[in-house]
């Protein structure tokens, strides 16, 4: 017997049609030699696709009461119908054919391919989610009793890795899908279902950052607190995630001493020495920025001054972020009337195109207005 899985006309699905040892991924088995088989052989050699796709029609016809074989015709005429435009009939046959083989990853990134010409995004991380149930799965298969420890390990690492690029386009599609959602409920719904799906991700980062903008659009603090509670749970040393909730909580003065709490997390885990390695290095100054800003609203305006300069420091090569330690240290200067440096810290935050530009100069006329009522 032969396992059928792919003869898809995506490139970029083409290094993820391998999977027959994994065992949640169910393939579609047709046996060689069968009319089965012979008739898709004459399909496949058929070069004209409004041929194929009638071929494939009779082909269901014929097989109907087959079920491998119904759901392989099915697939593949998502994909004859994807490639001639005809978004709607791709979906459909995509559908019954995923409906027959629900954790065949193939299948699942074929229907998330054509969610993506749809441009449905709700629909491409829910078969995103999908998919990554099926790679998460691998890692959870229970070991046979006559394998041994060595051979199980090495058998789990081998399915992930074969299922590892199929994994990285489903991740890749929600994420872009995510961003380009443009109804921030919407968005805010989709990262809910990505962040489980996809722990410790490569979008962890910028995924937190939408979280946070798409919840302080919808004015939605205790969501926000709820989706970080949650993220942190399983996985507790998430730095973004420990920063957005350090950011959340740094504007009251109520929350500061969570705040500082997120805040401190992640100094610890970024190290006492983070300025070899630049990801760490911005991370430990956005923490530094956040104990500033909560220390402001405690009026510890010494100790805010020191991790405020140190945030300056840190985040040297990243000018938008630099702006707002720059802004909360001219402010700091500025509550303890140390003139000439508050306007030197807000001058080079005014310098730099953000959202903190115009707040420092607004902040600068305010003090060149208090010097003159003084003089």
């Amino acid at each position: 017997m032969r396992v059928i899985h792919c003869l898809l006309a995506l490139v970029c699905l083409s290094a993820c049609l391998c999977l027959s040892a994994v065992v949640q991924n169910t393939p579609i088995v047709i046996p060689a030699g069968t009319p089965e088989d012979k008739d898709l052989a004459a399909i496949t050699a058929e070069s004209d696709a409004q041929k194929r796709i009638a071929m494939y029609q009779e082909f269901l016809t014929k097989y109907a009461d087959n079920k491998a074989a119904t759901a392989y015709g099915e697939w593949q005429l998502s994909q004859q119908y994807l490639a001639a435009g005809d978004t709607a009939k791709a979906m459909e046959y995509g559908t019954k054919a995923l409906d027959a083989y629900p954790n065949n990853l193939d299948i699942i990134m074929s229907q998330a391919s054509v969610a993506q010409a749809m441009k449905n995004n709700s629909k491409i991380v829910d078969y995103a989610v999908q998919g990554a149930a099926v790679f998460n799965s691998i890692a959870k298969q229970p070991k046979p009793a006559d394998v041994a420890d060595a051979d199980w390990s090495s058998r789990i690492a081998g399915e992930e890795s074969s299922a590892q690029s199929g994994y990285d386009f489903l991740e890749t599609s929600a994420f872009n899908a995510v961003a380009s959602e443009q109804d921030p409920n919407k968005r805010m719904t989709e990262i809910e279902k990505f962040t489980p799906a996809f722990t410790k991700s490569k979008f962890e980062g910028q995924i937190s950052q939408l979280a946070l903008y798409s919840l302080r659009q919808l004015n939605q603090p205790q969501r926000l607190v709820a989706y970080g509670e949650k993220t942190l749970a399983a996985n507790p040393d998430s730095i973004p995630t420990l920063l957005m909730m350090a950011d959340a909580y740094a504007g009251d003065p109520k929350d500061a001493a969570k705040a500082a709490t997120y805040a401190n997390r992640v100094l610890t885990l970024v190290g006492p020495s983070p300025e070899g390695d630049k990801e760490k290095k911005s991370y430990a100054g956005l923490a530094h920025t956040t104990l500033g800003r909560a220390e402001l609203n405690q009026e510890k305006l010494v100790p805010a001054v020191t991790d405020l300069k140190s945030a300056v420091t840190l985040l040297q090569d990243d000018p938008a972020d630099q702006q707002q330690a720059l802004y909360f240290l001219g402010y700091a200067y500025a509550k303890q009337n140390h003139k000439a440096e508050a306007i030197a810290a807000l001058q080079k935050a005014a310098g730099i195109n953000g959202p903190y530009q115009g707040l420092s100069k607004e902040m600068l006329a305010k003090i060149s207005a208090a010097g003159a009522t003084k003089k």
